[in-house]
C-alpha cells in the first residue's frame, strides 16, 4: 500500500483554503487544489507546494456542479490512487449582500449550490470512494472537514442565505458522522471567526475597532495559519476518539459573557 496520504482541498487557491493546502503538503500530503475562477492562484499555491519539497495538482470545477465535482474525484483517483482527507472549504458569501427582505433567489441559489449542495454530494462521492478503498486495504481510514463560519450562529440580516448554508453544515457534519463512523471515517466542522485575508480586506477597518473593543476575547486578527493547523491537527490523528465534532478557530468569539 501506498502509505503517502492525499488530500483534495476545495476552493484551495487562495486565503483559508491555501493555507490548508500549503499545510495539508507540509504534512506530507499529496494534495489536489481545486479551484473555481483562478488557475492562475490554484498554480501558484502548486508552485509553492513543489518548492517547498510536497506534490500538489491544481484541477478546477465547480463543487456546485455534479459533473464538476464527479471530474474532481476521478482526476485524484486516476493522479494518486486514493484519497484519505476531503476538506469542503470552497464557499461564497451573498451576493449583493441585500438585506433579507430584498434578497433574491439569484442569490439564494448560487450560495446554496456552492456552499451547501456541492459540500453535501462531494462528501457523498468522496465518502463512497473511501469506503471502496477501505475494502480493499488501499487505505486505513478517512477523514471530512467542512468548513463554516460563525455565521453558521451569528446573524447577520444582509447575507441571509450565507447563514442558512453555514448552520446547515453543522447538520450535514453530524449527519455524515453517523453514517460513518462504523466505517473508520472521521468528519468534523471547524468554524472560523473573523479571519485575515483578501476577502475581508474591504472590512478592515470596521473590525479592527470592534476587535479592539473586544468583540473577540483574544484581540486580534484570526489568520489563515490558524485554520490551517486546526485542519493539521485532526488529519494528524489527535481526536481518535471524537467525530461530528465543531472546532472554533475565532478568538474565542462564540462565549457568551454577561
Amino acid at each position: 500500500m501506498d502509505n503517502q496520504r492525499v488530500a483534495i482541498v476545495t476552493g484551495g487557491s487562495r486565503g483559508i483554503g491555501r493555507a490548508i493546502a500549503e499545510e495539508l503538503a507540509s504534512a506530507g500530503f499529496r494534495t489536489v487544489v481545486n479551484y473555481a475562477t483562478r488557475p492562475d492562484a490554484a498554480e501558484s499555491v502548486v508552485e509553492s507546494i513543489s518548492s517547498a519539497g510536497g506534490v500538489a495538482v491544481s484541477v478546477g470545477g465547480d463543487v456546485g456542479q455534479a459533473e464538476d465535482r464527479q471530474r474532481l474525484v476521478d482526476t485524484t483517483l486516476e493522479k494518486f490512487g486514493r484519497i484519505d482527507v476531503l476538506v469542503n472549504n470552497a464557499g461564497i458569501t451573498s451576493q449583493g449582500r441585500n438585506d433579507l427582505l430584498q434578497a433574491t433567489e439569484a442569490s439564494w441559489d448560487l450560495v446554496f449550490d456552492t456552499n451547501l449542495k456541492g459540500p453535501f454530494f462531494l462528501s457523498q462521492r468522496v465518502a463512497q470512494a473511501m469506503l471502496d478503498l477501505i475494502s480493499r486495504g488501499k487505505i486505513t481510514t478517512g477523514q471530512l472537514i467542512n468548513i463554516s463560519s460563525i455565521s453558521a450562529y451569528a446573524v447577520s440580516t444582509n447575507r441571509a442565505d450565507y447563514c442558512m448554508t453555514k448552520a446547515a453544515l453543522e447538520m450535514m457534519t453530524q449527519l455524515f458522522a453517523t453514517r460513518l463512523a462504523n466505517e473508520n471515517i472521521g468528519v468534523f466542522e471547524i468554524c472560523p471567526g473573523i479571519i485575515e485575508s483578501d476577502m475581508t480586506a474591504p472590512v478592515r477597518e470596521k473590525y479592527d475597532q470592534r476587535i479592539a473593543q473586544g468583540l473577540t476575547p483574544i484581540r486580534r486578527w484570526g489568520r489563515t495559519e490558524d485554520v490551517a493547523r486546526a485542519v493539521r491537527a485532526i488529519v494528524d490523528g489527535y481526536f481518535p476518539f471524537s467525530t461530528g465534532e465543531r472546532f472554533n478557530i475565532d478568538g474565542g468569539f462564540h462565549i457568551r459573557s454577561l
